[in-house]
């Protein structure tokens, strides 16, 4: 087989928008769409006919994105609509999460595999509560990149002081949460201005549009990354005399990098070995990293499971049954002291029993409530859970990926819970390194 160590190449980037109701985040993400050349003939086509059915003169580019028909209705966004398009530089899932606090739960959602998160600002109204609450849930879930986009401009005669003073308030409220920068863009989402074309009517700003924005941010998914994971999805043992004594543990590789000859803890067990050999897309390879399905060989004959983890023995996690963490509850159903759920990290689920609330975060400035007792549907708040079996878990603030975890109602499946290990219920530290691009499955 053919051996590599190349490096690859980053061309995807998942982003996020959020904002309030009508700062106009459907119609910036239509209108990004619509001037890239990613909208298909028969999508403008219905949009042109949806709009015409409500006396719109030109298409709303909105349409493009709020999908459910309650959205079109009331003109409003609920659920999160996820787009996928692409330009010569580079390809993108796109998260266009909901904008009322009722719809909390979504934009955590949406915006916990971002690597950018771009919060939209209407220029009339400036920097508001909801425009708080989101840029301390994108600091409260370490997303790498925060863009401030300034909209509708147009509405403000495109001055720059308006533009200037928003910018000022937004960037001195995102250091108090440890956003470490902020790109400032002022747009027109209904004209297109800073869009995708530069615009022409505000010549006092020379920064990039949107669409240069998203296509240069640095994204980090090299093997320079921290604390290497491969959580065990499936053993392959193939039932052939060809490979007789083939036996490769399969899976994601959450975090950093493995590399053949590494020594390697397995957790929960413990017990250590080398890598012999790592199978990629049916080629043997020297170097796999993060975001790379692979096969693993061992040279030890040693007990490997699905929900088990792969990790550099130097570098391994303590397995714990104690887990504190702060959570998102996106179930209807109160989370209560004493609630028995299965938790599920990684490819491992466990059962476990949520011993104490010690707080529930106040969303615009993080700021804690002790004790509340229950945790009822778009809450944050910290929790203390005991597992049944020892899980090797990760801070979030390291790996996004296995520092991550949901928990579940075992009567009938249902998500109850999202969890971020030992993400502080204070002001967070300042993102750092790269650890935060490894994203977070639910």
């Amino acid at each position: 087989m053919t051996r590599t160590t190349e490096l690859p190449t980053t061309t995807l980037l998942r982003f996020a928008t959020a904002g309030s109701v009508d700062d106009g985040k459907s119609t910036l993400v239509g209108r990004l769409l619509h001037d890239s050349k990613s909208v298909l003939a028969d999508q403008l086509e219905a949009v042109e006919r949806a709009s015409a059915g409500r006396g719109q003169d030109t298409p709303d580019l909105a349409l493009l994105t709020d999908g459910l028909r309650a959205e079109r209705e009331q003109g409003i966004t609920i659920d999160v609509a996820y787009r996928y398009f692409a330009t010569p530089k580079r390809r993108f899932i796109l998260a266009d999460t909901p904008g009322h606090v009722q719809y909390t739960r979504n934009m955590v959602t949406g915006a916990s595999t971002a690597q950018l998160t771009v919060i939209l600002v209407d220029a009339r109204n400036g920097v508001v509560e909801q425009t708080r609450r989101h840029a301390a849930i994108a600091a409260l879930l370490r997303v790498p990149h925060v863009a401030l986009a300034v909209n509708k401009m147009d509405l403000v005669g495109y001055r720059e002081p308006v533009f200037d003073a928003i910018v000022e308030e937004f960037t001195a409220y995102a250091a108090e949460l440890g956003i470490p920068e902020v790109t400032a863009i002022p747009i027109s989402a209904l004209a297109g201005d800073n869009v995708v074309e530069p615009s022409a009517v505000m010549d006092w700003y020379s920064g990039p549009t949107v669409l240069d924005h998203v296509e240069t941010v640095p994204v980090g998914h090299g093997p320079a990354h921290r604390h290497a994971r491969l959580p065990v999805q499936y053993v392959i043992r193939p039932r052939t005399a060809e490979h007789a004594d083939y036996r490769g543990y399969a899976g994601r590789i959450a975090a950093g990098s493995f590399r053949v000859g590494e020594s390697v803890t397995i957790l929960p067990s413990g017990r250590t070995t080398k890598i012999s050999g790592i199978d990629l897309l049916g080629r043997r390879v020297d170097v796999a990293w993060t975001g790379q399905s692979v096969t693993v060989l061992l040279e030890d004959d040693i007990d490997v499971s699905r929900g088990d983890l792969i990790a550099p023995t130097a570098d391994a996690p303590a397995a714990t049954q104690d887990i504190e963490a702060t959570v998102c509850h996106v179930a209807d159903q109160d989370l209560t002291v004493g609630h028995r759920v299965l938790l599920k990290h990684g490819t491992r689920t466990v059962k476990a029993i949520v011993e104490s609330i010690p707080s529930r975060l106040t969303l615009d400035d993080l700021s804690p409530h002790p004790h509340p007792g229950r945790l009822v549907a778009n809450d944050i708040g910290r929790i203390r859970i005991r597992t049944a079996e020892p899980l090797p878990v990760d801070f979030y603030a390291d790996s996004r990926r296995t520092g991550s975890f949901i928990l579940i109602d075992p009567g009938d499946g249902t998500t109850l819970t999202a969890g971020m290990v030992g993400a502080s219920s204070a002001v967070p530290e300042p993102v750092k390194g790269t650890a935060a691009d490894d994203g977070w499955d639910f």
